[in-house]
């Protein structure tokens, strides 16, 4: 079994390909290795990947949203299935740099979908749990309208589950869209409060806590996710004319893929102080804009479906984490 893996040099890209690559599969990664966030990550991850699993692991450094160079670096490469993970990442980056999410989150969706429509194969993509926007109906269910996004890059997102209903509808092309809440976990994103947190308190520099530390959020350990990724690989929704998780008639699932708990914000600050050894010096900002005050997943549809059970409390992934982020660093 062969999986072409979009933003395979990205935190869950990397996850993915390693717990394909190793129960025996073959994977296709594909990532332009841009400067969102330091390269030097990315190309570790890639060579972690080359130096454990050789050429089970081929690597085309391109950029999916540029139809004809993906096109021709793909023309005599077989697979069979498609794990769409690239994307252009961020909530308050896109207020900054809006044109980069239409190029990558939109461009290159459908650029992705065409290639699963033409070579006939089933794509999981990612979706994200920013697609319910303010929504104070807690927990987020994915019955739940999802049409008032408040940035665009959960703008982007939901755009893609709608582009992804029309080609299931209009071409039967399996489909499954997973809205992730939170993913933190070895090989993490800098960008992201886990990574920020825990280097900035190890370094003795001030870490901005928003809204005064009001916030919860469903924190996802990213074995946890990667569980619920393969297990949508591996079971792609059939075309048999019933009603999907999210509401589709057409081979067209979507999914929440969360821990199913909203864990306070300066919990979360005070497991990472303790992991690391060291007090964290606070500075209390305001709530900034595109950002939401709580996420809480109902994973009960993909649970139903195909068995998914989150287990890791944070408790347990915090110091795996800061323990993974020491040795990385040489700390």
């Amino acid at each position: 079994m062969t999986t072409l893996i979009t933003g395979a040099a990205g935190f869950i890209g990397h996850a993915l390909s390693d717990a394909l690559l190793a129960r025996g599969d073959s994977v296709i990664g594909i990532d332009v290795v841009n400067d969102y966030y330091d390269p030097r990550l990315k190309e570790d991850r890639l060579a972690d990947l080359a130096a454990r699993y050789g050429d089970r692991f081929t690597f085309l450094r391109l950029d999916f949203a540029d139809h004809a160079a993906m096109d021709a670096a793909l023309a005599s490469l077989k697979f069979d299935r498609i794990a769409h993970l690239g994307a252009q990442p961020g909530v308050r980056y896109s207020i900054e740099n809006p044109r980069a999410y239409v190029h990558s989150n939109l461009v290159g969706h459908v650029n992705m979908l065409e290639v699963a429509r033409h070579r006939g194969i089933p794509m999981v993509y990612a979706s994200s749990s920013s697609v319910y926007g303010g929504n104070d109906s807690l927990p987020f269910r994915v019955e739940d309208r999802a049409d008032h996004p408040i940035s665009l890059y959960a703008a982007t997102k939901k755009a893609d589950e709608l582009m992804s209903e029309t080609y299931a509808h209009l071409y039967r092309t399996p489909l499954t869209g997973l809205r992730f809440f939170t993913v933190y976990g070895p090989w993490g994103r800098p960008d992201m409060a886990v990574w920020s947190f825990t280097q900035s308190i190890l370094s003795g520099k001030p870490i901005k806590v928003f809204n005064a530390g009001e916030m919860r959020r469903d924190f996802t350990y990213i074995k946890d996710i990667i569980a619920g990724v393969v297990a949508c690989l591996d079971n792609p929704p059939p075309d048999d004319g019933q009603l999907k998780a999210g509401g589709s008639m057409a081979p067209h699932r979507l999914y929440n893929i969360g821990n199913s708990r909203s864990e306070e914000l300066v919990k979360l600050i005070d497991l990472i102080e303790e992991a690391c050894g060291v007090p964290a010096v606070r500075e209390m900002e305001a709530m900034q804009p595109g950002d939401v005050k709580e996420t809480y997943a109902d994973v009960s549809a993909i649970g139903s479906d195909l068995g998914y059970e989150p287990t890791t409390a944070i408790e347990v992934g915090i110091p795996a984490f800061v323990n993974w982020f020491k040795a990385y660093r040489g700390i």
